[in-house]
């Protein structure tokens, strides 16, 4: 497995004290899967679990975490599996794949003798919403730009063609010519700029969300993710039940500057004395590029 690359933070960096970095062995049937997490602060406990995305990874979360360390809290981050530094094995990533996953760092990491929260960014909200029903030592949740659509189921691309376009990304030889043509810079300049982020982003942004992308082995994942294979729900409906399921608070903070299919179904989401929903300046990336406007609603909110 290639070593973590750690990538500094506009923020000031804790003190080396509060501040760890493991990789935890996951067993999955016959698989050692490694996992990567970094945990900043003392305090409460919050599990922060990135996007699924082509070009996420818990880089985009340390912002918004080292600003609720100030304020109390140890904030544990991971990168999913098949996604930056954890293992990117070629393994066939799906929903049972990652609610496992998530259960095990879940049991492992939030101490059950105390309240716990878990923040989740866009396809993690899902996940994070089916594991925390079944633990109520989980009393709070905070889901960013919550998706539960694929970026092609999206865009209304059928069934047989996504699990079409998904075996032959996973295929040799031309599965790594066609993600490369994808994740070519300008590409991956396009997608961030039309459906991830709000204000204008630097070339160098742009290469070094590539960089992300082009990792050894990253194409399998995203190419689950991309096709809908990863989506946490089948349909909104189905989503709305996950967010009736938990029996906790929940604040849920939806971009202003959200691409319009994805954004209708943020709206669909409704308020309720348990559940709080907020609007906010951002994109899908919200959570990386406005860390500093989230963070007093989130403090207040996880109290």
């Amino acid at each position: 497995m290639q070593a973590p690359s750690w990538h500094a933070d506009t923020a000031a960096s804790p003190p080396d004290s509060i501040m760890t970095r493991h990789i935890i062995p996951w067993r999955w049937q016959r698989h050692v899967i490694g996992i990567a997490t970094e945990t900043i602060g003392e305090g409460r406990p919050v599990l922060m679990l990135p996007a699924f995305s082509t070009i996420s990874t818990m880089d985009e979360v340390r912002p918004l975490a080292r600003r609720l360390a100030a304020d109390g809290y140890a904030c544990t981050l991971i990168d999913w599996p098949g996604f930056g530094a954890s293992s990117r094995a070629r393994l066939h990533y799906s929903p049972a794949f990652y609610h496992a996953c998530l259960a095990f760092l879940a049991d492992r990491l939030l101490p059950v003798d105390g309240e716990c929260s878990i923040l989740a960014a866009g396809h993690a909200a899902g996940y994070a919403l089916a594991c925390a029903a079944d633990r109520p030592w989980v009393k709070r949740l905070v889901l960013l730009a919550p998706t539960w659509r694929g970026p092609l189921k999206v865009m209304g691309m059928r069934p047989a063609f996504r699990t079409a376009i998904r075996s032959l990304i996973r295929a040799p030889g031309i599965g790594q010519i066609l993600y490369h043509l994808n994740t070519h810079h300008r590409v991956i300049g396009a997608m961030m700029r039309r459906h991830v982020y709000d204000e204008p982003i630097t070339d160098a942004r742009v290469s070094a969300k590539q960089s992300v992308a082009r990792q050894p082995g990253a194409r399998y994942a995203s190419a689950s993710f991309v096709t809908g294979g990863l989506d946490p729900a089948g349909t909104r409906a189905a989503f709305q039940t996950m967010l009736d399921r938990f029996g906790g608070r929940a604040l849920i903070v939806c971009g202003d500057a959200t691409p319009p299919r994805s954004r209708s179904d943020m709206q669909a989401i409704e308020p309720t004395p348990s559940r709080m929903v907020l609007w906010s300046k951002g994109a899908l990336a919200m959570h990386e590029e406005h860390a500093a406007t989230l963070s007093p609603h989130i403090t207040a909110f996880l109290g």
